[in-house]
């Protein structure tokens, strides 16, 4: 048995849901993943009376495909989807089935228009918590276009393919063989770089906002939100809903919610403010901000909006060190997410760059699945708390260089080592490995305003009591500002704080 009773017992509920026939064609050899995928399939058609198992000979073994019964889908699973991408799986067998996907109208009729053939192929690992959203979508694809396939492919189970391509981050996307995005990707995104991008001409008639949030995260939801209740005109533009949050595995101190993740959070975030009559614009950044009669917010795309009042939130990302090789050999051993990225390093010596609680945490997961870790801390202390420090100085595999500077990452076509600076003598040292996870905190995304907003040194945007900055009616909110703690409970009261500023602003203007 390889799915437990709790997982049994809610796998049975939406098997229920199953509208049609489903054949799944199944290729495997005598390997343990191949007994596990044999295991899977034969537990599922068990369950069902609308599954159905056949052994055939697929491109991959060990592989299998969901399919109509005389139709093949595209959709292929090579790897047994386990951890987060079970709910890939189960999704599949609904939608397959005949099921109506939770997607958007106009979504499904992008998909359906596409012409000429689209062969994805997607490098997955089971313990990524980004790569489930763009395993979903595209399945989706393939199911609803005959022109469209997918493979999701598991780097642990298909190591050295991934290694042949030096896969060294999920999710890792080709197209027709060639290499098509890395990362977190939504349906809305695959689209637009497909050639999908909503242009300015759809944004030219919009009417001036009363409010206007730039951002989607847990600041910006909640700025719209605040906004949208006082009945006031209200709009939000941002690149993707969840930001920063889509980002964060677990979550355990959002107050009320013991334990969540950032992904599902995310969801929530745009799910409430849909209830909202919000006008929601995504895939947009912002490039501009200028204050004239109203205020003018000009996106990539060309397009001006125009409003009374404007929420800045466009949060922070992962800082980079800023030296030379990082740049080069980004996804090529450079990695910011450990819990994506970390099983593609299984067996090798990683470093981990920051001794604060983000390195620390970072370099206690890689300790389980890597041969070595090495922890390089810029000051002459571990900055993280003294539970983490614990923890990682028990670790048999872990080796700590305080007070160092990072020089240098160095590879040919990947990263094979890592050059740092002994401050206190300035002797260079040089380590041979394989991988390098950079954790030293948080850049603001504020570089597009340049100096039309008040910013500190750091580029935080400075704000007052009312989340107001130095330009009359523009606001700001959550990790973007001064605010001197980063954390998503903050970030949502600061949004509904700036909403509320500037409906007081709104008041009395």
């Amino acid at each position: 048995m390889i799915l437990d009773a709790d997982i049994k017992a809610q796998l049975q509920q939406y098997l229920q849901l199953m509208e049609g026939d489903v054949l799944i064609k199944v290729s495997t050899s005598s390997d343990p993943v191949s007994a596990d995928m044999l295991a899977l399939v034969d537990e599922l058609s068990s369950m069902s009376s609308r599954i159905t198992v056949e052994k055939t000979q697929l491109p991959r073994t060990p592989s299998f495909s969901v399919n109509r019964v005389g139709e093949d889908t595209g959709v292929t699973f090579a790897g047994v989807p386990l951890g987060h991408e079970f709910t890939s799986l189960v999704l599949a067998l609904l939608q397959v089935s005949g099921r109506a996907p939770k997607v958007e109208q106009h979504e499904i009729d992008q998909i359906k228009k596409l012409s000429g053939d689209y062969h994805f192929e997607s490098y997955i690992s089971l313990s990524c918590h980004n790569c489930p959203d763009v395993v979903q979508a595209l399945n989706l694809m393939s199911i609803l276009n005959p022109g469209i396939t997918h493979v999701m492919i598991d780097g642990a189970a298909f190591k050295e393919e991934a290694e042949s391509k030096n896969v060294m981050a999920v999710p890792s996307v080709y197209l027709n063989g060639e290499f098509f995005g890395s990362g977190r990707m939504t349906l809305e995104e695959i689209l637009a770089k497909l050639g999908n991008a909503p242009d300015a001409s759809e944004f030219a008639d919009k009417e001036p906002f009363d409010v206007l949030v730039v951002g989607g995260g847990p600041a910006g939801a909640s700025a719209a939100i605040y906004a949208a209740r006082k009945g006031i005109r209200t709009g939000i533009v941002a690149e993707r809903f969840g930001g920063q949050v889509m980002d964060t595995v677990g979550i355990e101190n959002f107050i009320s919610v013991k334990y969540t993740e950032g992904p599902k959070l995310a969801a929530s975030l745009e799910e409430h403010v849909k209830e909202y009559d919000i006008d929601v614009m995504k895939l947009q950044r912002a490039k501009r901000l200028e204050r004239k009669e109203f205020v003018e917010v000009e996106l990539e795309n060309g397009a001006v909006l125009k409003s009374k009042t404007v929420i800045l939130s466009t949060g922070a990302r992962w800082r980079n060190v800023g030296v030379p090789g990082e740049a080069e050999f980004k996804n090529k051993g450079v990695a910011y997410c450990p819990h994506c990225d970390g099983p593609l390093f299984v067996g090798k010596h990683v470093a981990v760059i920051g001794g604060g609680n983000s390195g620390i945490e970072a370099a206690i997961d890689l300790a389980g699945i890597v041969s070595h870790v090495t922890v390089l801390e810029f000051m002459p202390e571990l900055k993280a708390d003294d539970v983490l420090q614990k923890r990682l100085y028990s670790l048999p595999n872990v080796t700590v260089h305080k007070n160092v500077q990072t020089k240098e990452i160095t590879g040919t076509d990947k990263v094979n080592g890592i050059s740092y600076v002994e401050r206190d003598t300035g002797t260079v040292q040089h380590i041979e490995l394989q991988g390098v996870f950079v954790q030293i905190g948080l850049v603001p995304n504020t570089d597009w305003l340049g100096d039309t907003v008040e910013r500190t040194r750091m580029g935080e945007i400075v704000v007052n009591s009312h989340g107001a900055t130095n330009v009359p009616g523009v606001f700001a909110a959550g990790d973007c500002t001064n605010s001197p703690y980063k954390q998503i409970i903050i970030s949502m009261g600061s949004g509904a704080n700036a909403a509320l500023g500037a409906f007081d602003y709104l008041i009395r203007n």
